[in-house]
């Protein structure tokens, strides 16, 4: 049973370099390069809706598989299940990333979520390397509070821009997935 997990961590691992980042939510033209048949007024109210899930979506992955391994003592050295802990938020630590790198992208097309999100982009460009660090187990106390704190800040936000965020947990698969 061991070596399956580990084999199982690798392969999640992996398919985290292979799978490339699922940012496209910004995208206004069709594919053929003609503009979105979507109005503004449209696009306004469906960007805070993607907002509201991406930034749930990062809240959840970031409290289901980085904060509560790390309160109930997962992270530390010799704990049982320590590795499939640390990739577990390692994945976790990059799907929280993509999903607030996209909810930044949402705020931007609404003007009341603009103000709000724009002060917090390089608070998540800042987390770009930290899951990698997850992964490695190196300095899990600073990475949970830097993660913690950016969730907590993109929630205060929303909330300010009318766009309430609640945590979402996100499946495996959809941690895998990107």
């Amino acid at each position: 049973m061991p070596l399956r997990r580990v084999l199982t961590a690798f392969l999640m691992a992996g398919l985290l370099l292979l799978v490339p980042a699922c940012g496209g939510d910004s995208d206004t033209t069709g594919s053929a390069g003609t503009a979105s048949p979507t109005s503004t007024v449209q696009k306004q109210k469906l960007a805070k809706t993607r907002f509201v899930a991406n930034a749930g979506l990062a809240a959840g992955a970031t409290y289901q598989w980085i904060v509560k391994p790390y309160r109930a003592g997962k992270f530390k050295k010799g704990a049982d299940g320590r590795k499939t802990a640390l990739v577990k938020a390692g994945l976790a630590g990059a799907f929280a990333y993509n999903r607030l790198k996209a909810a930044s992208n949402n705020a931007k097309a609404d003007p009341t979520l603009s103000k709000m999100v724009a002060p917090l982009t390089s608070g998540i460009d800042a987390l770009k390397n930290l899951p990698s660090k997850l992964r490695k187990g190196e300095g899990t106390d600073d990475v949970v509070s830097t993660f913690q704190d950016a969730i907590t800040n993109v929630k205060s936000a929303g909330e300010q821009g009318g766009a309430k965020v609640t945590d979402q947990v996100p499946s495996l698969s959809q941690l895998a997935a990107g």
